[in-house]
């Protein structure tokens, strides 16, 4: 599998290895697969989401959909829910940007309620509007939830490649952590939420969140 689970106590951790990391209609069935298994465990449990390598996530499987154009419609849509699936998911969750995070990979990032990238490489980066790519309302949806308007703003409007430091000050991420303590510092944060009362982190996630959430299609 190109995105692996695993269980370290309380806290599943999905690992993307499969080089940029793009989406397409298989990759994000993956990563519902993966969330399917984390919602339906009983008890303590969290989520933490990483990649591999060099990248986070490079967005858009373009390569792929020139072959298929019409899976880049079916995989914007997908991508849409799942935004919305993350930000209201029944577990607390931390995402571990390991390397760049472009476009898609950027909007993955967002939801997360804690968002820790590797400070000394790697760019966070909303190309779209160089692209020409409207953000639809959904996807719009998805990143306003946890990153604060000035920041988000800044980010859409000139596509600036932030490196940790910048995405840290800007409220993009929440902390920053070296290569090598990333993954453990992201467990860590994890473990420590994975005890809090799952139904009553999800109604105060549909308190904050609902609302951006249906905005992108997800209906729990």
């Amino acid at each position: 599998m190109d995105i692996e689970l695993e269980w370290h106590d309380d806290v599943a951790v999905a690992t993307w290895n499969a080089g940029d990391n793009r989406f397409n209609p298989d990759s994000l069935g993956r990563l519902n697969e993966i969330l399917d298994e984390v919602e339906a465990r009983e008890g303590p449990a969290a989520f933490v989401l990483t990649g591999s390598g060099k990248f986070f996530s490079n967005g858009l499987d373009l390569d792929r959909f020139e072959s298929a154009p019409h899976e880049l419609g079916i995989t914007l849509r997908l991508l849409e829910v799942l935004l919305g699936r993350i930000m209201v998911f029944n577990t607390y969750t931390v995402c571990a940007i390991n390397g760049h995070a472009f476009a898609g990979g950027a909007l993955l990032s967002a939801p997360f309620d804690q968002r820790i990238m590797r400070e000394d490489r790697g760019f966070w980066c909303l190309p779209e509007i160089d692209l020409k790519m409207p953000f639809t309302d959904g996807l719009y949806a998805g990143l306003a939830g946890h990153i604060p308007a000035p920041g988000l703003a800044e980010a859409m409007l000139t596509a600036r490649r932030y490196s940790a430091t910048e995405a840290l000050a800007a409220g993009i991420i929440t902390g920053v952590a070296s290569e090598d303590q990333l993954l453990d510092h992201a467990i860590g944060l994890a473990q420590t939420m994975a005890s809090k009362d799952r139904s009553l982190l999800v109604t105060t996630k549909e308190q904050l969140f609902g609302d951006l959430a249906r905005r992108t299609g997800y209906q729990r």
